[in-house]
């Protein structure tokens, strides 16, 4: 049984050995710098919808306290008129709109919480991405220098003799 395993394992081993000299580091490097790209552009798209969804919360909470200052104002006529079935309306409407209003808050805080966190996910996937394309020019760099170091051996060089 142990035989078959470390067969195994170095049967394993050989077949990683054999695609590790298959798979060019650049071209790998190179593809995921464009899978990070495109995973930083998704972040973005996510944190514009955010900030429009904040904006339109925003916009919706200034219309309900309008409405809620309109409300108070109506009640307070209805209570100087006597009507109370009026007023009763009134009451239930305003109370809707209060909870409208706390709803609307709520997802306000959800909206703005999510969209700190998006923000420094892109920070974070920015940085990321950086340091990728850093390590792609250093690889670059050093295959052409290794290509360049070649031609100025001495080996090449045709002597006298």
């Amino acid at each position: 049984m142990a035989l078959i395993n470390r067969m195994s394992r170095l049967f394993t081993a050989d077949v990683h050995a054999v695609l590790d000299r298959l798979e060019e580091p650049e071209i790998l490097l190179r593809q995921a710098i464009r899978e990070m790209e495109e995973a930083l552009a998704q972040s973005e798209q996510q944190v514009a919808k955010l900030e429009q969804e904040a904006v339109m919360l925003t916009e919706r909470q200034r219309k309900i306290d309008a409405l809620l200052g309109e409300l108070g104002q109506q009640l307070d006529v209805s209570f100087a008129a006597g009507n109370e079935d009026l007023t009763r309306r009134l009451i239930k409407r305003k109370l809707e709109t209060e909870r409208l209003a706390a709803h609307v808050a709520e997802r306000r805080t959800a909206c703005s919480k999510t969209l700190g966190e998006a923000r420094k996910k892109i920070e974070e996937q920015g940085e990321h991405l950086d340091v990728m394309r850093q390590k792609a020019e250093l690889l670059s760099a050093s295959t052409r220098g290794a290509i360049g170091d070649d031609w100025g051996r001495s080996e090449f060089v045709v002597g006298d003799d």
